[in-house]
């Protein structure tokens, strides 16, 4: 692990002039990023493949091998190759990369060898290099196949900072997934709905602090004529009892009460509730309908991901 952690570290001082070169020219692609690549390369490139799509770079894998038999029809003058081979001279792969050419399709290769027949052929090279591999043999792709991942991840990252990639943007990627159905889910289908702890305003604490402790969610909602007109949450409640000693009983809600409560839509996105809650240091909203009556609550841990659905 110390040596594949090392060849990672190693890659670092590399992120030169030639990645931002291929970071824009993955930007600017019209197409779409064919990653190739034959044996192990193959493996890390189809994942390479799979994180480009996923973070907003349309992107697939293509076996050099397949290409011969008809998948190069798959390949357009708009693509771009992301090529992968760590010795960079991988004889399939060599192959291949004349019917690239003979298409007008640039090559970003990677290899751990800027002097291999790859890296001569592409526009752009990254190189892998690695100084042991993982094995006691030193033959076993190993610490190669970690870095050139590793590589291919900073590419996607770099990606998803440069085109301004958003959680909602990945939701909708990724819809089948329990953090994608956390960021398109609405605020309705989360919220709590029973047994919401409504207080008066002119209700005295005496009366309140029974309703909010068997309400559960640590606040009381204060409406007057079916309208929201402030909150009191656990810490007003002990603050109030400090300040007013014996006289906490009789006073009403309305002197104790947060009179601008924070709110949102039922209709929102569960992650704009937890960007309020996150903005503003608080644990709760109260949700409102088109009507601006109150529908129900949320709190902050129903905003996370893997946290099961109300309804």
């Amino acid at each position: 692990m110390q040596c594949e952690a090392t060849a990672i570290e190693a890659l670092i001082p590399r992120l030169g002039e030639e990645f931002l070169q291929a970071v824009e020219t993955i930007r600017n692609c019209k197409g779409k990023i064919v990653v190739t690549g034959v044996g192990k390369s193959g493996h890390i490139g189809s994942k390479i493949a799979a994180t480009l799509a996923s973070t907003g770079t349309p992107a697939f894998f293509l076996n050099p091998l397949d290409a011969y038999h008809g998948d190069l029809g798959m390949l357009s003058e708009q693509d771009l190759v992301l090529a992968i081979s760590y010795s960079g001279a991988t004889e399939e792969l060599l192959r291949f990369l004349p019917l690239i050419q003979a298409k007008k399709i640039r090559i970003i290769g990677m290899s751990g060898n800027p002097d291999s027949l790859l890296a001569r052929w592409s526009d752009i090279h990254l190189n892998i290099a690695v100084e042991h591999e993982a094995d006691p043999l030193n033959l076993i792709p190993t610490a190669s196949t970690t870095a050139t991942l590793a590589l291919g991840d900073a590419l996607a990252c770099a990606l998803v900072e440069a085109n301004h990639f958003q959680p909602t943007d990945f939701a909708k990627l990724h819809p089948g997934g329990d953090l994608g159905r956390k960021l398109l889910a609405k605020v309705e289908d989360v919220m709590f709905t029973d047994n919401l702890p409504f207080l008066q305003p002119n209700m005295p604490l005496s009366e309140a602090i029974e309703i909010v402790t068997k309400g559960t969610l640590g606040i009381g909602i204060v409406v007057e004529n079916e309208a929201l007109v402030g909150i009191i949450t656990d810490g007003d409640i002990r603050r109030a009892m400090q300040r007013l000693g014996q006289d906490f009983f009789a006073t009403p809600v309305s002197s104790v009460m947060c009179k601008t409560p924070k709110t949102i839509s039922r209709n929102a996105k569960i992650v704009e509730a937890g960007e309020t809650m996150n903005h503003h240091s608080i644990h709760t909203l109260v949700v409102l309908d088109d009507a601006a009556h109150v529908v129900g609550v949320i709190d902050s841990f129903s905003c996370l991901p893997g946290t099961r659905f109300y309804h």
